[in-house]
C-alpha cells in the first residue's frame, strides 16, 4: 500500500520487507524493489520444501525463441506490413482516443518509485536576440520506464533457474541471462529500444459490465469470463489472430488519484489460465486499467506475479499497465487500431508514452 503521493507508509513497508517473495521471478534474497513487493508470499511458501539456497530440481526452458536464438523484440516481430494493412481495416470512422494517463507527481507509485518535474528558472532562459526570445526546458527525475502508463520491456521480468545469485541461471527472454543483460548503465541485451513499433488489432474485453461493477483485488479474469464477455459485446473468439492485442477494462482504474491506498493494494486482472490462453492464442500485448494487468494476489499464494513471467519472459509478449478505456467503454467502442511506438531508450526496461486507439 502506498500514500497519495506514492510513498508507503512505513509500518506497511516494514510488512511488504516481510512478505516479498525471494525466490519466484528471480529476486535475489530481500529483493523488493517497485510493484514487485507487494508479492503476498512469505519465503518459506515461494521455496516450498526445497531447502534455502539450493538449486530447483528442474529447470524450465522455453529458449531459443520462435523468432532466433538471438531475437530481442519478441512479439513486436508480428509487427508486419501484411499485419498493419490488416490493421487499418477495422478503421472506420477515423477517431482517435487517448488511453493512457497523465504523469504527474501524485499518481500511484510503488515502493520507492518517483516521478518530479520542475522547470528550472522562470523562464528557463533568455531572452535572446532582438525579438527577445525566452523559453522554458523541463527537468524529470523518475523511473522513466515504470511509472504511470508503463509498457514493460522484456529486459524487466527474469526467472531464477539456478542457485541464489547465480547471475549465469537468472534467465530472461530468449533464455538471455542477468550475466547478459545486466548493466548499472542500461541494459546490455532486451533493452526497450530493441522492440519494433506497436500497430495492431486490439480487442478490449470489458470486464466490469461483465460483472456489473469494479471488480476487487484478487479477483481473477478466467478463460471463461473472457468469452462470456466476447459473447455479451458480439464478439467472435475465432477474430482473435496472432499479433492482435487484447486489454481488460476490470474498473479499478475508477481508483486512480482518488484512492491510491486501495488501488495500490491488490488487483483484479488476468490469471496464468487466461496466459496461457493468451499464449496459445500468440498475441503481441495485453494490457490492463490497472498496474500489474495480472490478478493480485494470485489465488495461488505460493505465485509471484507469474503471469509476467509466463508472458515477457517465456514467451516475449509485451504487457502495458495503468491504461484508461472510459472514452471506449462509453460508446461501446470494443474493436480498435492500437498504436505505440516505445521510446527509443538505450538499455531501459520499459517506456513511458501515451497509446492511442483509432475506430
Amino acid at each position: 500500500m502506498t500514500s497519495s503521493n506514492g510513498k508507503p507508509p512505513a509500518d506497511d513497508r516494514r510488512g511488504f520487507l516481510k512478505t516479498a517473495s525471494l525466490g519466484a521471478l528471480g529476486a535475489v534474497a530481500g529483493a523488493t524493489h517497485g510493484k514487485f513487493g507487494l508479492a503476498p508470499i512469505a519465503p518459506a511458501q515461494a521455496q516450498g520444501t526445497q531447502a534455502q539456497g539450493a538449486a530447483p530440481a528442474a529447470q524450465d526452458k522455453w529458449w531459443p525463441s520462435k523468432w532466433g536464438a538471438t531475437d530481442e523484440a519478441g512479439a513486436s516481430n508480428h509487427m508486419t506490413p501484411a499485419k498493419t494493412l490488416d490493421a487499418i481495416t477495422w478503421i472506420k470512422d477515423g477517431k482517435t482516443y487517448k488511453i493512457g494517463r497523465v504523469y504527474e507527481a501524485g499518481m500511484p507509485m510503488f515502493g520507492a518509485r518517483a516521478f518530479s518535474l520542475r522547470i528550472p528558472g522562470g523562464p528557463t532562459g533568455g531572452p535572446f536576440g532582438a525579438n527577445k526570445l525566452i523559453y522554458n526546458d523541463e527537468f524529470l527525475a523518475a523511473e522513466i520506464g515504470q511509472t504511470g502508463t508503463q509498457f514493460d520491456g522484456l529486459g524487466h521480468i527474469g526467472v531464477q533457474q539456478g542457485r541464489d545469485g547465480d547471475k549465469n541461471e537468472m534467465r530472461y527472454y530468449n533464455g538471455f541471462t542477468e550475466q547478459d543483460v545486466g548493466g548499472a548503465y542500461g541494459l546490455q541485451k532486451l533493452g526497450i529500444e530493441k522492440l519494433k513499433p506497436i500497430l495492431t488489432r486490439a480487442h478490449l474485453i470489458d470486464m466490469a459490465g461483465l460483472k456489473g461493477g469494479m471488480m476487487d483485488a484478487g479477483q481473477e479474469i478466467s478463460v471463461a469470463d473472457i468469452r462470456a464477455a466476447l459473447q455479451r459485446q458480439n464478439m467472435s473468439e475465432a477474430d482473435i489472430k496472432p499479433g492482435d492485442a487484447i486489454f481488460f477494462h476490470t474498473g479499478w482504474g475508477s481508483l486512480w488519484m482518488k484512492n491510491n491506498d486501495r488501488y495500490n493494494a491488490g488487483e483484479p486482472g488476468i490469471g496464468v489460465e487466461a496466459a496461457n490462453w493468451i499464449v496459445q492464442k500468440d498475441l503481441a500485448l495485453t494490457g490492463a486499467d490497472s498496474w500489474a494487468t495480472e490478478v493480485v494476489p494470485n489465488p495461488d499464494k505460493t505465485l509471484a506475479f507469474p503471469v509476467h513471467a509466463i508472458l515477457l519472459a517465456k514467451h516475449g509478449i509485451l504487457n502495458q499497465e495503468n491504461l484508461v478505456f472510459d472514452a471506449l467503454i462509453a460508446e461501446q467502442k470494443y474493436r480498435f487500431v492500437y498504436i505505440f511506438c516505445p521510446a527509443p531508450i538505450k538499455g531501459a526496461t520499459g517506456s513511458n508514452g501515451s497509446p492511442i486507439a483509432v475506430t
